[in-house]
């Protein structure tokens, strides 16, 4: 039996190359390729580590595309430049030669013609902001019918954001960074009937990067996809660090271990609540993450880096 299909669109945060780790891994769907949208990171080092990840995961068929799109809000410098530590971590440079091609034209006109040629509508896991989907249906606005849902963190609906209105004059706090990066694109893709399954920061806020997973993972250093988590990790453990991105992988491969609720949701594409999704009577339907097995959840990401 053919199994479903998907595509990873990150932006190349340390949570975002982790995600990446654990989609390679996964048995439930297909990964037919992984875009990076330039949002909370430098592209260069971004696509760099992305293609050195699928090296390390004896997965170099996997074509890495580089998105061209622009944010309307960039993200902080501190947060960006994580991506150059990646990509030089040890585990990730014992070879001098990457087998993972990147793909020649730009992430969103490869995710357009990936999307029209799949044999049946995909899943696009987006860790990032909604501008390279956006994109994507700019080149071709007949492959809307072609995603079969966007599984996505983002958003926050009960809990303030985390935009902090003292960094970011003007707003209000109440959006979360990966809409705030785009409110517009983010706006686009929510006014169109695709399905949405969001990972608000309402559930990431209760799942955190705990010091007894990190050293659990050090302990595992003998297997390479935990020396890496290991070492990602390490470059965060200084701020509390949520598992926003691994958690919203983790949905697509282990549905069972999360409970859901339907909501209706608008986006505020402008103002001082740029970014903001609003819980709305009005709004469009999404499903929405609102618990997690935690237990399970650990133990099912750590089982799946022991290789």
């Amino acid at each position: 039996m053919t199994r479903p299909l998907f595509v990873l669109d990150h932006d190349g945060g340390v949570d975002d190359y982790l995600t990446l780790l654990l989609a390679l891994t996964f048995e439930s769907h297909d990964l037919l390729g992984v875009v990076v949208t330039p949002a909370d990171c430098y592209i260069e080092p971004a696509v760099s580590a992305s293609r050195k990840i699928c090296d390390l995961a004896g997965r170099p068929e996997v074509p890495v595309a580089r998105s061209r799109v622009r944010g309307l809000n960039p993200f902080m410098i501190e947060a960006r430049r994580d991506s150059f530590s990646v990509d030089i971590l040890p585990v990730l440079n014992e070879h001098d030669d990457v087998r993972t091609k990147e793909v020649g034209e730009p992430g969103e006109r490869w995710l357009a013609s990936v999307l029209a040629s799949a044999p049946a509508p995909v899943t696009i896991l987006c860790t990032g902001p909604l501008t390279t989907i956006a994109a994507a249906l700019r080149v071709d606005a007949g492959v809307e019918s072609r995603i079969e849902r966007i599984v996505w963190m983002g958003g926050a609906l009960r809990v303030k954001g985390n935009v902090d209105p003292w960094k970011e004059g003007g707003q209000d706090g109440s959006m979360e960074w990966n809409v705030y990066w785009d409110p517009i694109a983010a706006a686009e893709v929510f006014a169109t009937p695709i399905p949405i399954v969001m990972c608000p920061l309402d559930l990431t806020n209760r799942v955190l990067m705990t010091t007894g997973f990190l050293k659990t993972l050090g302990r595992r250093r003998r297997y390479a996809f935990s020396d890496l988590a290991a070492q990602c990790y390490a470059l965060v453990a200084h701020q509390t660090y949520y598992f926003w991105d691994v958690l919203t992988a983790a949905y697509v491969e282990w549905p069972e271990l999360f409970a859901t609720t339907a909501e209706h949701v608008t986006l505020i594409p402008d103002g001082p609540s740029q970014g903001r999704t609003a819980l709305d009577p009005a709004g469009r339907p999404v499903t929405v993450m609102s618990d997690v097995d935690l237990d399970g959840f650990y133990r099912n990401v750590l089982g799946r880096w022991e290789r």
